[in-house]
């Protein structure tokens, strides 16, 4: 059985927020098809309570501790030396000797990045074969989040490491064997950035878990009666997901809260900052925090709304929300990477009034409508196993004359303290 080293910013469970759902089910398949020695991080103490069934898939493992005290702290210190923050978060003594020990034991051909920051582990490993899963531009990201920071020193620090970042994406495009992205737009948005490297760039979307997102399975609504609530799903100390519930919970919540009487708007999503807190102190405005399942959430819903200002790739909450048959509000940002299709239900629009009156159309139905065209669209564009094909095939083709491996593998395991 061939091995692969696993290199993910974030421990790869559970699969609870956007970049977990990919490298959760990447991390899945890999241990259906090599011997896996994962290196990853936490950053949520809630995580290391899924340890062990991360690592019974793996044949070792070093996960290493990341709270954001230590994260903020080493990406500062990446100022001095002229790094990109990102990079820095990740800056880890430990992790760096385990690679190192690793590769020095083992005959491994092959490494599998998750995030740009974790490359830095195999940058001086020229005999590995390397690949790349950049997810997104994050680059752009933080020039999105400059433009949204206005002036003064959070500007300059965002478009300091919008530069650093996309001087590094392109050296890791240079020197690895093939780049990932999570859609194809995003793929040709990073090709026209790096022509020297873009016959090695690929994109391959997430899937959806449709059994799981099931709007079939039976559940009880989490809502008071009577209440005709528009929902937003997200980690919800995500800066893109924290400006978008602001705009929307002060540019459009206001149209709809004056003319529907028993309109809610519920925020469900761990982690809220202290913005997102401060939104539940508004008529009409529940914030929720984490909760155990947010499908009762969904189901129960008459419109999900996906107001992402900042974005890029696809956006699993807008793929869930479509397994779930919803009406959906959305801005083309949220939309970026997915096709439209007959059926669907609710806007495409980042005008406030028009997001607002289409959300009313739909408050005013006595219950909450299904939208089987959304969950048609899902089941056939975006099927993990498919996905997952595209995804082993970009692999095995970074290996130096290597065949796909058919075997599954589980062995002993070591965590790094």
């Amino acid at each position: 059985m061939q091995s692969v080293l696993f290199l993910c910013h974030r421990l790869p469970w559970p699969p609870s927020k956007g970049d977990k759902i990919r490298s959760y089910h990447v991390l899945r398949r890999l241990a259906e098809r090599y011997r896996v020695y994962l290196g990853t991080f936490v950053d949520d103490p809630a995580d290391w309570r899924y340890l062990a069934q991360v690592e019974a898939l793996c044949a070792e493992a070093c996960v290493r501790p990341l709270p954001p005290w230590r994260a903020r702290w080493r990406a500062l210190a990446a100022l001095t030396r002229g790094d990109a923050l990102t990079v820095g978060a990740y800056r880890d003594r430990v992790m760096r000797r385990w690679v190192e020990r690793l590769l020095a034991d083992h005959k491994l051909e092959l490494a599998l990045c998750y995030s740009s920051g974790v490359a830095p582990l195999v940058m001086r490993h020229a005999q590995l074969r390397r690949v790349m899963d950049f997810v997104d531009v994050d680059s752009d990201k933080w020039q999105q989040y400059a433009q949204q920071a206005g002036g003064g020193v959070k500007r300059m620090l965002y478009q300091r490491e919008a530069r650093r970042l996309a001087e590094f994406e392109r050296t890791i495009a240079a020197q690895f064997d093939a780049s990932v992205f999570v859609s194809e737009a995003e793929a040709a948005f990073f090709r026209q950035l790096v022509p020297e490297s873009a016959g090695r760039v690929h994109g391959i979307p997430n899937g959806v878990d449709a059994g799981y997102w099931d709007p079939r399975r039976a559940c009880s609504s989490p809502y008071r009666l009577g209440e005709r609530v528009v929902v937003f799903v997200g980690a919800m100390d995500y800066r893109a997901n924290v400006d978008a519930v602001c705009w929307f919970a002060h540019e459009v919540w206001p149209r709809i809260a004056a003319r529907q009487r028993d309109a809610r708007f519920y925020i469900v999503g761990s982690r809220p900052t202290a913005a997102v807190r401060a939104l539940g102190q508004l008529a009409g405005i529940t914030v929720t925090g984490r909760v155990e399942d947010a499908r009762p959430y969904l189901a129960y819903a008459h419109a999900v709304t996906a107001p992402l200002r900042i974005a890029r790739g696809i956006q699993n909450k807008v793929l869930e929300a479509l397994a779930m048959e919803k009406v959906l509000l959305a801005t083309p940002e949220a939309w970026e990477g997915i096709r439209d299709f007959a059926g669907r239900q609710g806007c495409i629009d980042a005008s406030p009034e028009a997001m607002a009156t289409e959300a009313l159309r739909w408050l005013d139905a006595p219950q909450a409508v299904r939208v089987p065209a959304a969950r048609v669209e899902v089941l056939s564009r975006h099927d993990w196993a498919r996905h997952l094909d595209a995804y082993e095939s970009v692999l095995c083709n970074a290996q130096r004359g290597a065949a796909c491996v058919d075997a599954v593998g589980t062995a002993g395991l070591e965590a790094c303290s």
